[in-house]
């Protein structure tokens, strides 16, 4: 028997929520795949299991709250009997009945009657005030704790749901949204509300990047590149494809990435418990900018073994799960170094701050129309600021500089297919 644990999907995350079971007992489960859904500060993460066999029971009920490492569920090896204890889901349920039990014990054995009183008295408060969208006239309204939060940080009234047949899920909200509900005007996730409380999603990124000014002894390097033939190149390619098959600059920076970081390994991986552990893995994390507010930065894993169309593919992937706040545990907990493009967004360039374990993030500016000397005349080109942001414990500014030289150099030579 092997146990399925509540997974850390990174150094800032201490608990995450179960949200969804993808399986049941007796189903069967291969390496690598989805059988969770857990609610964390970052979104709904799609958890992975790394164990084959068969689902034999859960140890967690749906909506509970467990730390990092809490046995979640017991897989069976295949070949193995039934486990004998496979009731522990009612397991939680014990404490309550114990607690409540304790309470009148203490009393007389005449004081069943204060039992009501303390149920009567706060059940009717909190209906009216505090939640007057989750009550309908057959009763409260079933919405999971990931499908509640998801509408609260759109502003979405979870009253839209009254009536629901069957408990409110996350995509219930999503598909909501998509249809065009109009938010409230709560603060945006991610934002301060009027009185400058933030949100979960703020909150973890605040702990991420306050330990990593903290911890980490950052140094800044900055290079200008002239992306004119690169976007010659995509747009020519471009013409003759499909909407769906064209390429964006974002994805030929990630390629790049992954190919330079092959003779630069000390910018790729973790920095834990006081050692750099180099990756042979390209996880390049994207920063990508939520709708709603916040950012996250999911890795495409394994970059350095796509092409160009396989990468494009992978982000069109990764940007559509994360507008709907879907996740792999794995893209998280995973990602070996972060490429953050600023688009259109109309600055020159940005200092990224590390995201821990990480020892490297690279960035670039919005690319514009400036002055650049070619062939000894000044011409208008299409220039960009490329910046690294490294770790001094791992890298100087010696090879840092040779980097982004070299990635420079593989950006603006990259051939479109």
């Amino acid at each position: 028997m092997a146990t399925f644990r509540m997974p850390s999907l990174g150094s800032d995350m201490e608990d995450g929520t179960l949200v969804e079971w993808l399986k049941s007992p007796g189903d069967e489960v291969a390496r690598g795949e989805i059988i969770a859904v857990v609610e964390t500060q970052k979104g709904a993460i799609e958890i992975e299991c790394f164990e084959v066999g068969t689902f034999d029971h859960a140890l967690v009920e749906t909506g509970r709250k467990v730390p990092v490492g809490t046995p979640l569920a017991v897989i069976r090896a295949p070949g193995e009997e039934v486990a004998a204890a496979a009731e522990p889901p009612p397991a939680p349920h014990p404490p309550e009945p114990m607690a409540a039990s304790a309470e009148p014990a203490a009393p007389e054995p005449t004081a069943p009657e204060p039992e009501p009183a303390p149920e009567l008295a706060p059940a009717p408060q909190p209906a009216p005030t505090s939640q007057p969208a989750t009550a309908t006239g057959t009763g409260r309204l079933r919405i999971s704790p990931a499908a509640r939060r998801r509408a609260e940080e759109a502003g979405l009234d979870p009253a839209v749901f009254a009536g629901a047949a069957s408990p409110v899920q996350l995509a219930d909200v999503e598909a909501r949204l998509a249809g065009g509900a109009q938010p409230s005007s709560a603060a945006q996730p991610g934002d301060a509300g009027a009185g400058g409380a933030l949100s979960e999603m703020r909150k973890a990124i605040a702990a991420a990047m306050t330990r990593s000014k903290r911890e980490i002894p950052h140094y800044y390097l900055a290079h200008d590149i002239d992306l004119t033939g690169l976007n010659d190149r995509l747009a020519t390619a471009n013409a003759g494809r499909a909407p769906e098959d064209r390429l964006l600059p974002g994805a030929v920076y990630l390629h790049a990435l992954a190919a330079v970081l092959k003779k630069f390994p000390e910018l790729n991986g973790h920095f834990e418990d006081g050692a750099f552990r180099p990756s042979d893995a390209v996880n390049a994390g994207m920063a990508i900018r939520l709708r709603g507010g916040g950012l996250v930065a999911p890795a495409i894993l394994g970059a350095e073994a796509l092409d160009l169309d396989a990468i494009m593919a992978a982000l069109r992937d990764l940007v559509s799960r994360a507008r709907t706040g879907r996740f792999r545990a794995s893209e998280f907990a995973a990602a070996t170094i972060t490429l953050t493009s600023l688009g259109d967004r109309g600055v020159d360039a940005m200092t990224g701050v590390i995201t821990p374990p990480q020892v490297a993030i690279v960035g670039l500016g919005t690319p514009r129309q400036r002055p650049w000397v070619r062939d000894d005349a000044v011409v208008p080109r299409t220039v960009a600021t490329l910046t690294l942001a490294a770790d001094h414990r791992v890298s100087d500014g010696h090879r840092g500089a040779l980097f982004l030289n070299a990635l420079a150099d593989r950006i603006t030579s990259t051939e479109i297919p």
